[in-house]
């Protein structure tokens, strides 16, 4: 799966995001250029938790790691790293 594809997906299906998926940039800020405010970001938190079978605690919930498409892929790549190390 394609994670980048799957959170362009759920931007623009389950947060109403007014910006087509192929447009959005992995560098393009999801305040400020997709306009996502405080509930946007705790609904993308839960559609990630639930998609990628992830946990994201208060310390990963953090502007920094969901500030950009970019970052928010670099995050739920390494929670399914650590969880795949942690299940070994």
């Amino acid at each position: 799966m394609d994670v980048a594809s799957e959170i362009r997906r759920i931007l623009v299906t389950e947060l109403f995001v007014e910006v087509p998926p192929e447009r959005i940039g992995p560098d393009d800020s999801l305040r400020d250029l997709l306009g996502l405010d405080s509930l946007g970001f705790l609904e993308l938190r839960v559609q990630c938790e639930n998609r990628f079978d992830v946990t994201i605690d208060a310390d990963d919930f953090t502007p920094e790691n969901f500030a950009t498409v970019g970052r928010l892929v670099g995050l739920v790549h390494r929670l399914r790293g650590a969880a795949l190390v942690s299940d070994a």
